[in-house]
């Protein structure tokens, strides 16, 4: 018997369908959530891999979210990879037929060193001790020379700060505030990731 043609139609599409959902079923998966030591978890490319060869990739979203499927049975590699962050590996993580895994929740990524700039520095009163509890204000030099605010922290026992920022070509300010002194600035160029060090006095009022 000859179906109509729009019968024959329906009937082509649920056997699409039928056989896209079983070939889904012959295949699996990865998701997870990649949290980082610093800045956003988006961007991160995640690349799946068999050895040294790459198999897939994809991006993880601005919460750190991914999922990667129709992967066939089998042992994979991920590697997690962005610029300023260590490179963080996962290895012979199994993927089974019609099964999606989730990853640990704690795929965490730290701050690579290297690409990493640090701004040390010391705070003194006018004949050279050191003054703890002293707020320490950083902001960013513009090219029109105004002051974008980025950060501050408060001196430690021994009177001093450490700001960690990124390796890019650029001009600071560093300022000092005590309550009963004048407060005190001092500029810095970075160009390049490595730990610079500086030292500002503040005088009595």
């Amino acid at each position: 018997m000859k179906l109509p043609k729009s019968l024959g139609i329906i009937a082509f599409i649920s056997l699409s369908l039928m056989t896209a959902a079983a070939q889904d079923k012959s295949t699996g998966g990865f998701k997870g959530k990649i949290h980082v030591e610093s800045g956003s978890p988006s961007g991160v490319a995640v690349i799946v891999r068999q050895g040294d060869k790459e198999i897939t990739r994809t991006s993880s979203d601005r919460n750190g979210d991914f999922a990667i499927q129709k992967l066939t049975p089998g042992f994979y590699g991920i590697t997690f990879r962005k610029p300023g962050l260590s490179v963080g590996t996962l290895e012979n993580l199994e993927v089974k037929a019609g099964k999606v895994r989730t990853l640990s929740d704690r795929l965490i990524l730290s701050i690579d060193a290297g690409s990493i700039t640090f701004l040390r520095g010391s705070v003194f009163d006018e004949v050279g001790r050191s003054l703890p509890n002293v707020r320490v204000e950083l902001a960013r030099i513009l090219d029109d020379g105004s002051l974008k605010k980025l950060d501050s922290r408060v001196t430690n026992e021994t009177g001093s700060f450490v700001f960690r920022l990124t390796a890019d070509t650029a001009r600071y300010r560093v300022t000092a505030k005590a309550d009963g002194r004048e407060p005190a600035s001092k500029d810095v160029d970075i160009d390049s990731a490595a730990v610079y060090r500086i030292a500002i006095s503040l005088p009595a009022k």
